[in-house]
């Protein structure tokens, strides 16, 4: 199966953007249904051991680029995550470990493979960034092979659920990276807190619309 698409980030820069998609931190908090996504030794994981030691973390993203740097997504590193997906009447749970293939800003390959139950995928994923007169886009491909039980609903009903997911990525990617330039380097936890009416008035003032 093959997936594809752009998704327009409004009012950012290819920095901002390969900046927030350096953070693993970042990921795990605008990818549907992720528990968590840390750096793994190899590809051989213990998942009960990872739930045990972060199941129930709390780490909030960050504007700074040198705390980012420290925990930044690396070329031939391996990651592994937990990661809940709603597709069709089924709602999978997948143990999952990502490699990063290539990483050279504005570009970022990944491979990977997740299990769940009697369901199992594996995974090529490819992303660039290209700006544009008000923002960013980013074009993707994923090519995946898809097992078992999920793989008996067809395309039909897998390419909708992919396709949500990653709508609702980007929009989260476009939130966090507004609330990090309002935090002005400080934690999102800060921004979050201001009212709907101070938020706006900053918009404004930034000249942003709520558009995504």
């Amino acid at each position: 199966m093959k997936f594809s698409g752009t998704f327009k980030l409004n009012d950012t820069t290819t920095e901002e953007v390969w900046l927030a998609l350096s953070d693993p931190v970042m990921i795990e908090n605008a990818l549907p249904g992720c528990q968590f996504l840390v750096e793994v030794e190899d590809t051989d994981v213990d998942f009960d051991a990872l739930r045990e030691e972060h199941g129930d973390r709390d780490v909030e993203p960050t504007s700074d680029p040198e705390t980012i740097a420290e925990r930044a997504f690396e070329q031939g590193n391996h990651y592994a995550g937990v990661i809940g997906i709603s597709i069709g009447p089924v709602n999978p749970t997948f143990e999952t470990v990502v490699t990063i293939e290539e990483r050279d800003q504005p570009y970022m390959e990944a491979g990977g493979e997740g299990s769940a139950g009697d369901s199992s995928f594996e995974m090529t994923a490819w992303m660039d960034l290209d700006a544009t007169d008000d923002g960013v886009e980013v074009d993707w491909t994923a090519e995946a092979e898809v097992f078992g039980r999920i793989a008996q609903m067809g395309q039909r009903v897998i390419n909708p659920a992919a396709n949500q997911v990653v709508k609702r990525f980007f929009s989260s990617v476009q939130d966090e990276i507004r609330q990090r330039e309002i935090a002005e380097g400080g934690e999102v936890e800060e921004a979050a807190e201001q009212s709907s009416e101070d938020q706006g008035i900053v918009d404004r003032l930034l000249g942003r619309s709520d558009t995504n």
